[in-house]
């Protein structure tokens, strides 16, 4: 969605790439299922690190990992 109003300074996938992680399309039939980012960034929370102590591991933006958290609850 951001990509295609021209704000993609706040889309997540441009930061995806740079991990070398494929960006998927969700689709109906992979709803249920978590991308690995979001399966890592999981695990990661699960130990109790903050948004920010994540996204310093993974070198993204703690705004990002939220995103992927967000993903990981819907």
């Amino acid at each position: 969605m951001f990509d295609a109003i021209g704000a993609d300074a706040f889309a997540a996938r441009r930061e995806l790439l740079a991990t070398g992680q494929p960006v998927r399309k969700r689709r109906v039939d992979t709803l249920d299922e978590l991308t690995p980012q979001e399966e890592h960034i999981a695990r990661l929370a699960l130990t109790g690190r903050t948004n920010a102590e994540i996204g310093t591991e993974l070198f993204v933006s703690s705004r990002t990992v939220e995103w992927h958290l967000k993903n990981v609850f819907i």
